[in-house]
């Protein structure tokens, strides 16, 4: 049962697939295919526990259960009872069809879509496990339905609460970046911790700060949180039980870093250093101290922010004066030191005062912004 072939896909945000890939290729999967907000590859039970503990940049990881293209209601139905559902669905396990989306395919009504695959899986389910009657009160096998150009991709997510949710935010969820992409900032930066310090200048709840201490340390995002598969009868326990002690064994107890924060923030800063320790993070500092001034004894390091935009300051002309100060400062104070800030304003150049060396689109939220790397 654990060397069980299975396709498995690890969902991002757009403008991270490749590097969820090279996370994969980390783990020791070469062989990946990746597409707009998502990467596949072929693996087996232990890649379950693995990518779910490990993967920084993913926000969920999914088991296909099969694929073919539908064009009616009918062929639907069918195709999706011909599944082998009963090798992950047990007898009194949930699977809601929690998320559809249909685009360009004759099957556009989404509610209809949902109704018929539920009953096709019942039909499966029943038939294969020799019952009259599916309680649905165990484990949470959560299905999805993805529909482009009528291709069907029939999925079910092994991660439950999405992947962001490290385990280490119990106050005050201020945080408007998410844990993934402050993750896959970082790793777009490829910081250093032997070598280069890190500053964020900007650091509101510290999810930055927090996510590069975790790099550093070599701990896994996935380390202090359950996932929806974990319950699930044809995970082996003790698959799940040696992927967290092979975690534990390779996080990096004596590892030095230089990781630094300054906010002018006094409530989000408290959060922060709460969310630190709650990380187990000793070394990581935190100070209240406005852009205007920010400095630092080291020659060089590497600048990852995520400024305030003018949702979350009010005010466009403050943001634009911010900008514009940060510029001076990090032209005048920070010579040798790469520069990385994502943002949506689409002057930011023009106020920072450079012409990035590269910008690459991400979404924050479902806020499109540009990543601004200053080499």
């Amino acid at each position: 049962m654990p060397g069980m072939k299975v396709t498995l896909i690890a969902t991002t945000a757009m403008g991270l697939e490749a590097v969820c890939a090279r996370e994969l290729k980390a783990l020791g999967i070469d062989s990946t295919r990746v597409f707009d907000g998502k990467v596949e590859w072929e693996g087996d039970l232990t890649d379950i526990c693995n990518a779910n503990l490990w993967l920084r940049t993913a926000g969920r990881i999914y088991i296909k259960v099969g694929e073919f293209k539908a064009l009616t209601f009918d062929e639907l139905f069918e195709q999706t009872q011909d599944l082998p559902w009963e090798k992950w669905i047990g007898p009194k396990d949930r699977f809601p069809v929690s998320k559809v989306t249909s685009r360009k395919s004759e099957l556009f009504s989404k509610s209809t879509c949902q109704s018929i695959v539920k009953k096709a899986i019942v039909k499966r389910l029943k038939d294969a496990h020799g019952v009259s009657h599916l309680p649905e009160m165990g484990a949470q096998c959560a299905v999805r339905i993805q529909i482009d150009k009528d291709n069907v991709t029939l999925s079910i997510d092994s991660s439950g609460e999405g992947l962001s949710k490290r385990g280490y935010r119990a106050h005050m969820d201020l945080a408007p970046i998410r844990e993934t992409l402050a993750a896959g900032l970082i790793l777009l930066s490829r910081w250093r911790p032997e070598e280069d310090a890190l500053i964020d200048p900007m650091c509101g709840t510290g999810t930055i700060l927090i996510e590069a201490g975790m790099i550093a340390k070599n701990i896994a995002p996935g380390l202090n949180r359950s996932f929806a598969a974990e319950k699930w009868s044809c995970i082996p326990k003790k698959l799940w039980a040696n992927a967290r002690q092979q975690a534990k064994l390779a996080i990096k107890q004596d590892v030095e870093f230089r990781i630094y924060g300054s906010d002018i923030n006094h409530t989000a800063l408290s959060v922060a250093r709460k969310n630190i320790a709650l990380a187990g993070l000793d070394g990581i500092y935190v100070q209240k101290l406005p852009v205007q001034d920010l400095e630092s004894r080291f020659k060089k390091g590497k600048i990852i922010t995520n400024p305030p935009y003018g949702e979350r300051l009010g005010d466009k002309d403050d943001v634009d004066a911010l900008y514009e100060d940060f510029g001076d400062v990090v032209a005048e104070n920070f010579p040798d030191w790469h520069t990385y800030i994502i943002t949506p304003h689409q002057d930011f150049e023009e106020l920072f005062g450079k012409k990035a060396t590269r910008k690459r689109k991400l979404f924050n939220a479902n806020i499109r912004c540009d990543y601004y790397q200053f080499y």
